[in-house]
């Protein structure tokens, strides 16, 4: 299969060179040219298959042409390794749990998968690649984790300096070996700008071997597909949820389009943010204005112009009209997320973290409007990982924190810190090259 690029559909590139070089030169993303919904065959079985299964029978529709089944199935079964289990807190109001894996966030189904393709990617190659990944929260923990100690790759991460929690950023930092941390003094839109600088600097990022493990890269996207189909096949036959989906960059939500173009019968989708609400904004009026992001309590998703916004208007011909019919959008503040952790806990004894909570306001309002959907949070993150919030919200020792989180926070930090100018940036990059 071919991939082009949203800003140029006419140039097209192989598998290797989209998923290796991650951002087309011209600036856009990389889509795969067609998307063949899956075939009867899948769907006569679907709810019986394990999520193995599923996320082989998913990853082969993008993948399947360019990758050998026998490798292809070796690299999903490598990737999950753990469960996306749904709760039903009440009628019609259920939570995805996506953080059972060894970062406690969805950002491991993505970076795990990831990791496995480019090492088949790569093969025989005797560059080392360098993975160059902006973080606001969770994206940084779970590729370090899935590339720690793998020969051949060196990992740099971005993160904005206080601007993500203590735990979130020990997952970053702690770690040392082959993982780097740059710690940034602005936000997460100056970390992704400056990712997006290297990979425009053709000499840097050709002598560098770059990679981007951000949800620009597809590699990304894919594998969180695959639970909208796990999480669906688990309600009753013939109901079709409402997924709502905390929102910061939109790969989360964008994979979740993905799946319903591969078939998947979806009534609707929520975005749910905070207080920046860049695309619920668009999805109301049609005007899409990025701003600079605004810090929030639930901090993964403060991004003032998400990245896969191009994939979305992409997948819907740059028509708002049909956007705005197949997602909705809602915001919440600080005031009310906070209420929202507090009101979970009291009703149904369930511990939800500030990601989830936005999302879970979103679903209530959703139903209110709408009685009788089944709505489906994603919950992104284990809220340990926001302990400061939850023990103000809960109180002190309301949150188990699990050993493979608790031990990183013994361990010494180590980061480099830098502005938000690009040519120090590219400078201390190019002082990587051996």
């Amino acid at each position: 299969m071919l991939y082009h690029s949203t800003a140029n559909p006419g140039s097209r590139v192989s598998l290797k060179e989209a998923i290796l070089r991650s951002l087309p030169a011209d600036n856009g993303l990389y889509m795969p040219d067609i998307i063949h919904p899956l075939g009867d065959d899948f769907w006569r079985e679907w709810r019986d298959l394990s999520f193995a299964e599923i996320g082989f029978r998913v990853a082969s529709a993008f993948f399947g042409e360019d990758v050998p089944a026998a490798e292809l199935r070796e690299i999903v079964d490598g990737s999950l390794t753990f469960d996306a289990p749904l709760v039903q807190l009440a009628p019609g109001d259920f939570v995805l749990e996506l953080f059972h894996g060894p970062t406690l966030a969805f950002k491991d189904f993505g970076a795990r998968f990831m990791a496995r393709l480019m090492g088949y990617l790569t093969r025989g190659d005797s560059r080392e690649l360098t993975v160059l990944v902006a973080t606001s929260g969770d994206t940084g923990g779970a590729v370090a984790s899935a590339f720690y100690k793998v020969p051949g790759t060196g990992v740099i991460i971005l993160f904005p300096k206080g601007k993500v929690s203590p735990l979130q950023e020990k997952q970053l930092t702690a770690l040392g070996e082959n993982i780097t941390a740059l710690e940034i003094d602005g936000s997460f839109d100056d970390c992704q700008r400056l990712v997006k600088s290297a990979f425009l600097d053709a000499d840097l990022s050709e002598r560098l071997n770059l990679t981007s493990a951000n949800s620009i890269n597809l590699a990304r996207l894919v594998p969180q597909s695959f639970y909208y189909f796990h999480s669906s096949r688990m309600l009753p036959p013939g109901v079709e949820p409402v997924f709502v989906v905390p929102s910061g960059n939109f790969g989360n939500l964008t994979a979740g389009l993905l799946a319903k173009r591969l078939g998947l019968m979806v009534k609707k989708f929520v975005a749910a943010t905070n207080r920046n609400d860049v695309v619920p904004g668009y999805l109301s009026t049609g005007l899409y204005q990025p701003r600079p992001s605004l810090a929030t309590i639930s901090n993964a998703m403060d991004v003032g112009a998400p990245s896969n916004f191009v994939r979305m208007l992409a997948l819907f011909g740059n028509d708002w009209k049909s956007m705005a019919g197949d997602i909705d959008g809602m915001s919440f503040d600080d005031d009310r997320t906070r209420a929202a952790i507090r009101e979970v806990q009291s009703l149904y004894e369930y511990q939800i973290d500030p990601h989830g909570a936005v999302g879970w306001l979103a679903a209530r309002k959703w139903r209110a409007a709408h009685p009788g959907n089944a709505t489906i949070v994603l919950e992104t993150a284990h809220p340990a990982k926001f302990l400061e919030v939850m023990e103000a919200e809960l109180g002190p020792g309301c949150v188990e924190i699990p050993e493979r989180l608790a031990c990183l926070g013994r361990r010494p930090s180590h980061a480099v810190p830098l502005g938000v100018e690009q040519q120090p940036f590219i400078s201390w990059l190019r002082g990587q090259i051996r």
